[in-house]
């Protein structure tokens, strides 16, 4: 039994490294043969990669050899459409340069015809001259005295039928255009009512007692010299009971120290430092009154949107008159008549309105800056960006020629508020002095025998002598004299100019 299991052992550690051996055999036949296969399938997609390697290769090169081809095919296209070009450019060049000379050739032939048509102009004339020089050998007169001869003959023939149809022509169109206009401007000027002219110059200031007048006055008169200096006014103390007079040509400059007196007056403490305070005050409280009075003007005609410093601007005209007449009621009622007239001949009321509220803006600082009022008023117009409609108005409502129909009706709205009467006060000597220049004016006149101006300068009666000048001539004679009215006077309105001949015979019965 002993040798039974020896026997098994040994056999048990032979096999033990036999196995080993025959498995480690049996795995390296196994892995190389793994490693033949991997080789085999490497070498299999590296000769299939270079056989798809050549394909694309030969497919490029084809793709190639294709585009260059295409390519060399547009390149003789263009280079063929680019010589066709060339040709029609050479072609149109040989064209034009032969036009051109053309061209040049009827020019030159233009030119000689021109030269030809002026000498034979200069032929035509200088025989017309002969023929004209040989007329009036033949006739004893020059040219000028021919024609002359021709129309004082045919004005003589034709004098009594000329004056006729002019005078009919003048009843005719005048008793249209006076009915219409007087429908129109009486329809406008009735719904219209406003103020007459106030003072000008002078502005009374009321004391409670007398004594007053010497306080203002001051010791040494250092309290009036200061209000004086700081007001720009001159305070006149007379011997009018209660009362002091502030003269000035400002009006603003007066209602600032009538401001300042009221506040010296009821205080009662009256020296040069509360002198100073109050007109102070006074200037603030003047401030805020123009900026009132702007709005108040732009309530009453119905007009907003204006900038507030031209609101400001448009307040300065209430205290600026012409003529004696405010001028930002003035303003308010040409803003009014203008869009009345504008309702009846239907043009831009809004328009009108708001030009005719500022067509005398430009007086508000016409003592501050250089210009006549109306270039002044279209300069601040354009400042505040108004359209042009407006300052048009503006600019030419004293002109002759207005270039819109606004301007017209403002131009006419003007007239009327400034010739109505109240409307304007002159001075006793600046009346004569108007009624003196308008005869005057006539008075120039050949065959004028009295002059006479009457109905406050606006009309002038024309006496003639009968003997000296025709009843045609009187229908020139009275033009002519409006028309030297208008050159050499200014006058609000119109002036009527009347020119009456009459002759009379004088015999006795004995």
């Amino acid at each position: 039994m002993k040798e039974l299991d020896l026997t098994y052992i040994i056999l048990l550690v032979l096999a033990v490294p036999g196995g080993m051996a025959l498995g480690y055999f049996v795995r390296k036949t196994m892995a190389a043969r793994e490693i033949d296969s991997a080789e085999a399938k490497a070498k299999k997609i590296l000769s299939d990669a270079k056989s798809q390697e050549r394909e694309l290769l030969l497919k490029a090169k084809d793709r190639s050899i294709a585009l260059i081809e295409e390519s060399k095919k547009e390149e003789t296209q263009r280079r063929s459409e680019l010589k066709d070009f060339q040709r029609r450019l050479e072609k149109r060049e040989n064209l034009f340069d032969q036009k051109l000379m053309d061209l040049e050739n009827r020019q030159q032939k233009v030119y000689d015809k021109a030269r030809q048509v002026e000498d034979i102009k200069k032929k035509i004339q200088q025989i017309h001259g002969e023929q004209v020089k040989k007329l009036e050998e033949i006739a004893s007169l020059s040219k000028d005295e021919a024609k002359q001869e021709l129309l004082t003959a045919t004005e003589k023939e034709m004098k009594e039928e000329l004056v006729e149809r002019i005078r009919k022509l003048e009843r005719e169109n005048q008793e249209v255009i006076d009915t219409k206009a007087k429908n129109l401007m009486t329809t406008a000027i009735q719904r219209c009512a406003t103020s007459h002219a106030a003072e000008t110059t002078t502005t009374t200031v009321s004391l409670p007692s007398d004594d007053m007048k010497g306080r203002i006055i001051g010791r040494e008169g250092r309290n009036i010299k200061a209000i004086e200096q700081l007001t720009g006014v001159e305070i006149v103390v007379d011997d009018t009971p209660l009362a002091i007079v502030i003269s000035g040509f400002s009006p603003i400059r007066r209602h600032l120290a009538k401001r300042a007196l009221d506040k010296l007056i009821a205080d009662g403490r009256i020296h040069p430092s509360k002198i100073e305070e109050a007109i102070e005050v006074s200037k603030k409280e003047l401030a805020m009154d123009i900026r009132k009075a702007g709005e108040d003007a732009m309530y009453e005609v119905g007009i907003t949107g204006l900038d507030p410093k031209l609101v400001r601007v448009l307040g300065r005209l209430k205290y600026r008159t012409s003529y004696g007449q405010n001028v930002l009621r003035h303003s308010v009622e040409v803003a009014n008549l203008s869009a009345l007239l504008a309702e009846e001949l239907g043009a831009n009321v809004s328009v009108a309105k708001k030009a005719g509220l500022l067509h005398d803006i430009g007086k508000a600082v016409d003592h501050e800056v250089q210009g006549t009022h109306p270039e002044i008023g279209r300069d601040i117009a354009k400042k505040f960006g108004l359209p042009e409609e407006i300052i048009k108005p503006i600019f030419e409502h004293h002109e002759d020629n207005p270039t819109s129909l606004e301007a017209i009706i403002v131009k006419v709205a003007d007239a009327i508020s400034g010739s109505r009467p109240g409307a304007r006060k002159d001075t006793y000597e600046q009346y004569l002095q108007r009624l003196e220049e308008l005869e005057k004016v006539a008075s120039t006149f050949d065959g004028v025998k009295n002059t006479y101006a009457i109905q406050a300068g606006r009309e002038i009666r024309v006496f003639i002598e009968p003997d000296k000048i025709d009843d045609l001539g009187a229908i020139k004679l009275a033009k002519e004299i409006a028309k030297r009215i208008e050159e050499e006077l200014k006058y609000p309105g119109e002036i009527k100019v009347n020119v009456i001949r009459e002759t009379r015979v004088v015999d006795f019965a004995r």
